[in-house]
């Protein structure tokens, strides 16, 4: 098995209401992507949707009774918060959660579309930089931006990128894409529906850091 499909994601139901203790137990396998990029740059991201995780697991283990979808915790807050929210807690926490996913699907989406550089068919550089400009840049200020300019130049080896989400055996690219299209499947269903709460909650900031 691969390491996307280890731990896929579930199909959501027909409201699209995403199960808080689902998503957190499938979502904590996901940092240890970050690792088949190479660069420790990319570690920053790893290290912030993990202590993301770890915040709204703090939040939902306060009365998981109450907090069955994530879309409940983030109403509870808006409610007992009111002045500072969106900006507090879990929804400030799954705000950029979201974000660290959004990258991992984009990148993964080109990838199973096929996108390469022509130049460079073997790099992943055109498929990181797509991912990082529509997930992450217009939320980093100058100084990360360019610190992320530095790693998404040391993209790795598609082949070696590949070999890596196999956790290190060797399989042919046509049946590496092929489980990636499937875990993107459940995926990008949860991801998007978490995009489409925020914006139907109005909760989603664009300030920099």
């Amino acid at each position: 098995m691969t390491l996307l499909l280890d731990n896929e994601f579930q199909p959501l139901p027909p409201d699209k209401a995403v199960d808080t203790k689902l998503f957190l137990e499938t979502v904590s396998h996901l940092p240890s992507f970050f690792d088949c990029l190479g660069s420790s740059v990319f570690g920053l991201i790893k290290s912030d949707v993990n202590g993301n995780i770890t915040k709204i697991k703090a939040v939902y283990l306060k009365d998981p009774q109450r907090y069955v979808t994530l879309q409940d915790i983030v109403e509870a807050e808006r409610e007992a918060h009111a002045a500072q929210w969106p900006k507090i807690g879990a929804t400030l926490a799954l705000m950029w959660l979201k974000r660290g996913l959004r990258f991992i699907q984009v990148l993964l989406q080109s990838l199973a579309d096929g996108e390469k550089d022509p130049n460079n068919p073997n790099l992943i550089k055109v498929n990181v930089i797509k991912a990082y400009e529509e997930a992450l840049k217009k939320y980093h200020g100058w100084v990360v931006q360019k610190i992320f300019s530095a790693a998404l130049c040391a993209a790795p080896y598609r082949s070696n990128f590949l070999k890596a989400l196999s956790k290190g055996e060797e399989a042919k690219e046509e049946d590496c894409l092929a489980n990636v299209r499937q875990f993107l499947v459940n995926y990008t269903a949860t991801v998007d529906a978490i995009y489409e709460m925020y914006t139907s909650l109005n909760a989603e900031l664009d300030y920099t850091v």
